[in-house]
């Protein structure tokens, strides 16, 4: 992930933030860099055929993260959209962890008849 094309954007230093997701563990931060070190970071993913996400102000708060750290839960649906996006563009879906989280085919949102309903907790009807 990084800044905008070129350099610089608005004034400031670009900042680039690679990351390391394994499907088990929350993502890492894997690199991270500005001005020409993030040039490096950006190429070497672009030579790597790692897909590459714009998003400036996110790079910078994952740049404040030191190095092999995982991404604070605050910043999870951030980080779950960049990985999201680097799926899509790799043709890469994840697998359901187990046949219960698979989706109805039908997308009819029922529950399949061999698995009970949720329990309804007092607060809603």
């Amino acid at each position: 992930m990084s800044g905008r094309k070129g350099t610089t954007f608005e004034g400031k230093t670009r900042v680039a933030v690679a990351l390391d997701y394994d499907t088990v563990s929350a993502p890492r931060v894997a690199a991270t860099g500005s001005g020409r070190l993030a040039e490096r970071i950006i190429t070497a993913a672009a030579e790597n055929d790692i897909p590459i996400k714009a998003d400036g102000d996110l790079a910078a708060v994952l740049s404040t993260l030191e190095l092999d750290a995982e991404i604070p839960e605050h910043l999870y649906r951030a980080v779950a959209e960049v990985i999201a996006f680097a799926w899509i563009i790799k043709g890469r879906l994840p697998s359901p962890a187990t046949p219960e989280d698979a989706p109805d085919p039908a997308g009819s949102g029922a529950i399949p008849p061999d698995r009970p309903p949720p329990e309804k907790s007092g607060k809603y009807p």
